[in-house]
């Protein structure tokens, strides 16, 4: 007769840490550069996946490996072709949930329709929209950088990083540009004011800020001066006689502070459409600067920015990785590129060890 002895089980695994894959959301061969930069710095290989255009412009993704309960990187660049990179990154995390990933994070340096974070008038904020289709699709968490305006990170129902390019943006100053002691760092606009402000107390600077606005500005559209209609329905009840209010005036373009025989540094987050910027560099040139230097963190420069920047006066336009423009560099010698590939591949490796996140805002104030 056999006696079966009970056998101990070992109840206790030792379960590793789950591992992390690094996937890039583009179909375009540009906007993977910097996927490739960031997954060199942490020395991984670039996830397997396809991604491509139906012929009926349908967007379709394969992804062709294991991803069961991983964590997961989706980079996102956002080319010109701003609403199919927004569907290759809500299909790439959808697909990416379905397969059981543990854990989807987006990566996307430029967050698009960050300008229509306001109500105007009868539209929509459509940044909100967005946060909320990112969230259905199954992100769990985003790593941004210079959001246009911070309280952004507000519309999302999951952790935001807002990760800041101006420790890059400044080291150029301080390396790149001779005698960057005599400049002063220069707001194209009041609301501009406390960015520069935050430069000009980090490199020991003085400020000036363009005042005044021209007609049909951006401002003037989303203050809702204009709206409700200025007809009055003179039928029925007229309810309240409210108070006459006075249209705003603002003073033509003018300069608060001293640029003569300086370098102008005028520091932004966003060029797109680069007339403010060429406008601005023609009444600094007028006050007697004798260089002027753009630095901003996305370089979008829409329709014909690279011809108006080399026909200005504007001397040279800097501007991050966070957006592909090689076209338009090719186009504008004076258009220089900052690489911030070290700041995401940091914030990977942290957010996947579970290390504090507070390292990388190190001297970086509040209005930066």
């Amino acid at each position: 007769m056999f006696t079966f002895l009970p056998v101990k089980l070992n109840t206790r695994m030792n379960v590793a840490k789950s591992a992390y894959r690094v996937f890039s959301a583009n179909s375009s061969a540009a906007c993977t550069e910097l996927a490739k930069k960031i997954t060199e710095r942490l020395g991984v290989e670039l996830g397997k996946s396809v991604v491509f255009q139906e012929s009926n412009r349908e967007t379709r993704v394969d992804v062709k490996e294991s991803v069961r309960g991983q964590t997961i990187f989706i980079i996102q660049t956002i080319p010109r072709d701003v609403n199919t990179a927004i569907m290759e990154l809500l299909v790439m995390a959808y697909a990416l949930k379905t397969s059981c990933a543990k854990n989807i994070i987006g990566v996307i340096p430029y967050f698009p329709y960050s300008k229509q974070c306001k109500m105007r008038k009868r539209g929509s904020i459509v940044c909100k929209l967005l946060a909320s289709m990112l969230a259905k699709a199954g992100l769990t968490h985003i790593i941004t950088m210079d959001l246009h305006q911070k309280e952004i990170q507000g519309f999302f129902s999951f952790p935001v990083d807002n990760l800041r390019a101006s420790p890059f943006l400044i080291q150029y100053i301080q390396e790149e540009i001779p005698d960057y002691r005599n400049a002063i760092i220069v707001a194209k606009s009041p609301a501009a004011a406390k960015r520069a402000q935050s430069y000009a107390e980090r490199l020991r600077l003085g400020l000036a800020v363009i005042h005044g606005e021209a007609q049909c500005s951006e401002s003037d559209m989303a203050d809702g001066r204009h709206s409700p209609p200025c007809v009055r329905n003179t039928t029925g009840h007229t309810g309240l006689e409210l108070p006459l209010m006075m249209a705003k005036e603002k003073p033509p373009i003018t300069v608060v502070g001293d640029v003569g025989g300086r370098i102008a540094i005028i520091v932004d987050d966003i060029i797109d459409d680069v007339g403010d910027f060429v406008a601005a560099a023609e009444i600094l040139k007028e006050r007697g600067a004798y260089k002027i230097y753009i630095m901003a963190t996305h370089g979008l420069l829409s329709a014909d920015a690279p011809r108006l920047i080399e026909e200005s006066a504007i001397d040279e336009v800097v501007v991050t990785n966070t957006v592909p423009h090689e076209v338009q560099k090719l186009q504008c010698p004076k258009i220089k590129t900052v690489d911030v590939s070290m700041i995401l591949a940091e914030a990977i490796r942290r957010i996947h060890n579970g290390e504090s996140m507070a390292y990388l805002f190190r001297n970086i104030t509040v209005d930066d």
